[in-house]
């Protein structure tokens, strides 16, 4: 999982940030919208139609500073930082597929793109999340928590964490490894950053029975985290999808979500898949539920619906 500061993460949500403005006042728009970051800069770029006027600029620089980049001595400042965008309308071409589905004779809309797309649930955690994600996500908002209400006041918004989980008969068995690297400000020392993020954002997270004497705990392995975000590497939407889902736990069809309206497929049919499998295994029918819908453009049906239950369901996956 990577924290809001990450450089991807900053991309992913000035895209999606951008599209929730247009939808609040024109819930037909078509918006693919893309961001790339890097020193000083954030350029925004994509293919949006839309009756309504939205301040691009303004709305990536609220986020920016929001996630908690608002000095130049973080190496990335919202109000000075540059903001170019470079918006088309969606092509004519694709356009006409989707406003007028090729195998509908009524107003169906058609997808956006071809592709495949995955659902996946499993009776791991309360949110029928595999265990592995779920705990990194739980880390890195705690990350975001510690650091915005001041606790460890030297945390600075960029980092990562990964959980390695040991299963055993598919069962979950230990944690064996536990990685958290946080962005700092140079001063703090090692050890004591060591220190405190054990005992603020590892232990408080990772339940304490699955932890023993030979779970591996590392924390900033380099032992140096000073420049981060858009300074020392640039972002860009997409580029965390794993993430932005199952943590590798299952199939992933390569599109991103962020910046998409819903007749893109990429982010609908991933969305509806995953609500599908949930519903699966909250109700009983299996302990865990994958789910891969596939779309030709301009269709409004998928070619593809195919469903694994990995052996677990109380009835064939056929039916």
């Amino acid at each position: 999982s990577v924290t809001e500061g990450h450089p991807d993460k900053v991309c992913d949500q000035i895209a999606d940030q951008i599209l929730d403005e247009i939808l609040a006042e024109d819930p037909n728009a078509r918006v693919a919208c893309e961001c790339i970051a890097t020193t000083g800069m954030v350029y925004i770029v994509g293919e949006i139609t839309t009756d309504c006027y939205v301040d691009i600029p303004k709305v990536a620089r609220t986020l920016i500073a929001e996630i908690g980049y608002n000095s130049s001595d973080l190496g990335f400042d919202a109000e000075t930082c540059g903001v170019l965008t470079a918006i088309d309308e969606q092509s004519s071409d694709i356009a006409q597929g989707v406003n007028q589905a090729y195998d509908s004779e009524e107003s169906a809309t058609g997808a956006g793109d071809q592709g495949m797309m995955f659902g996946y649930a499993c009776n791991e955690t309360e949110d029928y999340m595999p265990l592995p994600i779920s705990l990194a996500h739980t880390l890195t908002k705690k990350l975001a928590e510690v650091r915005k209400k001041g606790i460890l006041d030297y945390i600075r918004p960029d980092g990562k964490a990964q959980v390695t989980v040991e299963y055993l008969n598919g069962a979950v068995e230990r944690v064996h490894t536990v990685v958290v690297s946080t962005q700092h400000a140079p001063e703090i020392e090692t050890s004591k950053l060591r220190e405190d993020i054990f005992k603020e954002v590892i232990a408080p997270c990772i339940p304490e029975e699955l932890l023993d004497d030979e779970t591996e705990i590392l924390i900033n392995p380099t032992g140096r985290f000073v420049l981060g975000g858009p300074r020392a590497d640039s972002g860009l939407t997409g580029r965390k999808i794993i993430v932005d889902t199952y943590g590798g736990s299952a199939p992933h069809g390569g599109g991103s979500f962020s910046g998409k309206d819903p007749t893109k497929v990429d982010r609908s049919a991933s969305y509806i898949a995953r609500y599908a499998a949930k519903n699966v295994v909250a109700a009983g029918l299996a302990t865990q539920c994958m789910i891969e819908i596939a779309y030709a453009i301009g269709v409004a049906e998928p070619v593809s619906i195919f469903v694994d239950t990995k052996g677990t369901g109380k009835l064939s996956d056929d039916k």
